[in-house]
């Protein structure tokens, strides 16, 4: 059985957060100070300092991190290898998703595979590109799904599926009546877009890029966080939006929104999985091949 304090711990040292990882843990904050005062005596060695209301972690701590990251991710593979050898898959697989992946495609997904693998323990953190990129590199999740072309050489990434993105506008505004969208137009009328560090952005800037078209040429209103705001503010606006065809399928259904086609530009992109070098571990090759199969159908 694998020492709980190890696993709280890790969270902690993830975390920087005694509090947040209590929350994250559904255990007291007290309980979480107990454990990791448990591991200093047992160690003799002090693994986080306090600066003010932060606290770090100390040399002995950053071995430590690294150490019981690994020891973590040998008993998943232990615990699936066994549970292998009975026809039996359990364990925890820890699954990262930027924005539009994890509103639009992973829920069916995940529904499918816990159906299908019930005694495996899922979760699902959400985030941009970067930041699902960074809780990989940082131990949080074991497997992410992004929608950026930039491609990190800390990581390793597999093509899922292909995805377009499209030009959108109100079916009750002043673009209503129009069927494309020349290079000039796209230039002058007002756009909203996703946030900085979103894979979504960053398609968009390579591939207007290629046609000779920069951020700074664009009439940006403002950006949002989400493909859900931009949607929701488009209905009422009269500006135009880049989002992904897959997000918008109920509101060309309902006639809320419409497409534009802008000539030669295609806004093309794969969502991909990605995760730490070397080969992938029991849980998320079984997923990864799982969600394959899903979409293939």
């Amino acid at each position: 059985m694998l020492d709980y304090r190890l696993q709280v711990f890790h969270k902690v040292a993830s975390l920087l957060s005694f509090t947040q990882a209590a929350r994250e843990l559904y255990i007291s904050q007290p309980a979480v100070t107990r454990h990791i005062k448990e591991l200093e005596n047992h160690w003799e060695i002090r693994l986080f300092q306090r600066q003010g209301n932060q606290i770090h972690l100390t040399n002995a701590g950053e071995i430590a991190y690294r150490q019981v990251g690994e020891i973590l991710k040998l008993h998943k593979e232990l615990e699936f290898e066994l549970g292998n050898l009975k026809h039996k898959f359990s364990g925890l697989l820890r699954i990262g998703a930027s924005s539009s992946i994890s509103q639009y495609l992973i829920p069916t997904v995940l529904a499918a595979f816990h159906q299908r693998f019930p005694d495996i323990e899922l979760s699902l953190d959400n985030g941009n590109s970067r930041e699902i990129e960074q809780k990989i590199i940082r131990g949080d999740i074991d497997l992410g799904i992004v929608e950026s072309h930039f491609s990190s050489s800390d990581l390793q990434y597999k093509n899922w599926m292909p995805d377009q993105l499209v030009v959108v506008a109100s079916t009750e505004g002043k673009l209503a009546k129009k069927e494309k969208l020349n290079k000039s137009e796209l230039t002058t009328v007002p756009i909203v877009l996703r946030e900085p560090g979103s894979g979504t952005l960053e398609v968009i800037e390579q591939s207007l890029r290629k046609h000779g078209i920069t951020m700074n040429n664009l009439n940006i209103l403002l950006h949002l966080g989400s493909t859900e705001s931009i949607k929701n503010f488009l209905e009422t606006s009269d500006a135009i939006g880049i989002v992904s065809e897959k997000s918008i399928q109920k509101e060309l259904q309902l006639s809320r929104l419409k497409t534009l086609e802008i000539g030669k530009i295609q806004f093309e992109r794969s969502f991909r999985f990605v995760y730490p070098h070397g080969p992938l571990s029991g849980l998320s090759e079984l997923f990864v091949n799982f969600a394959s199969r899903h979409y293939n159908q």
